[in-house]
């Protein structure tokens, strides 16, 4: 090592760094490994059946029996995806102020033109089928076309309910489209396109597939693919129908992201060997533990609703006058874990306890007593006990 590496070298922690933003997640070594392996001719038969095998296993994630469609891409290029190949110019969009990331769809369905309805909402609450409801009854002739709801809110915590917006909509009688982000949901929280039905599904690699970023997915059902047919949105990279053939032998149109592939094949195979319940299960333990500490410490959940908390992260506010980055960052210095921060206008107002992925009990607890041990280092107004209500909700489940 020369003399100037040596300076500017980060001090050695040891250990592993907690992240417990949520998302992207930690990538488990099975995961890692299978990734380590040479790249392949993306043409050849080895590849081809690559190909095929995730795009079968990826249909019981969804629970879907139709078409699913893999991007080199975020989960921001899925949200495009699902618009262009579904939508005409000037199309008329109904969506859910829910959340930052609800706020961003919006911002890009502006941007490619649509006409949208956002129905306010103050980010404590998931979508209201209620309003749509309303929504849809004026609607007499039909202009809204399709209707776009985050199911899982990764910047607050609140998880929608999907079935009852498809009731809405079909007590109704109305064929927009129903399209549904589940970027931070699938893998974590209970999901069911077919089941729901969902016209398109969203997601990404990066949270409960416990993947890297890089990519990302469309399930479709065979109502959305009718509607390609006849959508006239400028759609090339993001374009359905020149996925569809090449898929059916396991390729695609252009270079696929090779290595993450194999990575998906072993994460699907790690979700199937667990079960999807029980990775349910798993991850509705660990927030209700989550959700016990924030509670023991005297502090507030985001979400307001029982039903939409979420299970995939909790988010936390920060008592009045108090900074959620200042926090984050002692948390970062003294015990190197990495909390979610607030985004958009819960920025300093709120950190984010991401608990969902490749993620065990006592990885819990080693989170929860990290946020305890900074609550107290910060000067945070709180109570003792947080993690102590962690562990008994935790040794409770285990006793069952």
């Amino acid at each position: 090592m020369t003399e100037t590496a040596g300076r500017n070298a980060a001090p050695y922690r040891a250990g592993r760094h907690f992240l417990q933003i949520p998302g992207p997640t930690n990538v488990p070594d099975r995961v890692l490994r299978a990734m380590d392996n040479p790249t392949i001719d993306h043409r050849g038969p080895e590849f081809g059946r690559l190909g095929r095998e995730v795009l079968a296993g990826l249909k019981h994630v969804f629970k879907t029996q139709g078409t699913v469609i893999i991007y080199p891409g975020s989960g921001t290029g899925a949200w495009e995806a699902a618009l262009v190949n579904t939508l005409s110019p000037g199309d008329k969009i109904l969506m859910f102020e829910t959340g930052q990331f609800a706020t961003l769809w919006r911002e890009m369905a502006t941007r490619l033109g649509f006409e949208i309805d956002f129905i306010p909402g103050d980010w404590r609450r998931g979508a209201d089928a209620k309003l749509l409801e309303a929504k849809l009854a004026e609607d007499k002739g039909h202009t809204i076309k399709a209707v776009c709801a985050v199911h899982n809110e990764t910047s607050t915590g609140v998880t929608s309910r999907i079935p009852p917006l498809r009731a809405a909509l079909d007590k109704a009688k109305h064929p927009a489209l129903l399209l549904v982000d589940t970027i931070s949901s699938l893998g974590s929280i209970d999901y069911r396109h077919d089941e729901w039905g969902v016209d398109v599904t969203v997601a990404g690699s990066q949270k409960g597939l416990m993947l890297p970023p890089g990519i990302s997915f469309n399930a479709v059902s065979a109502k959305a693919l009718a509607a390609a047919k006849t959508a006239r949105m400028p759609r090339s990279y993001w374009d359905w129908n020149a996925m569809l053939k090449p898929n059916e032998t396991g390729f695609f149109p252009y270079t696929p992201a090779t290595n993450i592939l194999y990575g998906l094949r072993e994460a699907i195979a790690m979700l199937m060997e667990e079960g999807l319940d029980n990775v349910f299960k798993r991850h509705d333990r660990h927030a209700a533990a989550t959700r016990a500490a924030v509670k023991g410490w005297g502090l507030e959940i985001l979400c307001q609703v029982p039903e939409e908390y979420s299970s995939a992260l909790t988010t936390v506010l920060m008592p009045e006058g108090h900074d959620a980055d200042r926090l984050r960052q002692i948390i970062l210095d003294a015990y190197d874990m990495s909390l979610g921060q607030g985004l958009g206008k819960l920025a300093k107002k709120v950190f984010r306890i991401g608990h969902l992925g490749d993620f065990n009990d006592l990885m819990l607890m080693g989170t929860i007593s990290g946020v305890e041990m900074g609550l107290e280092l910060a000067g945070v107004p709180h109570q003792n006990g947080g993690a102590r209500a962690a562990m008994d909700v935790l040794t409770q489940a285990a006793r069952k």
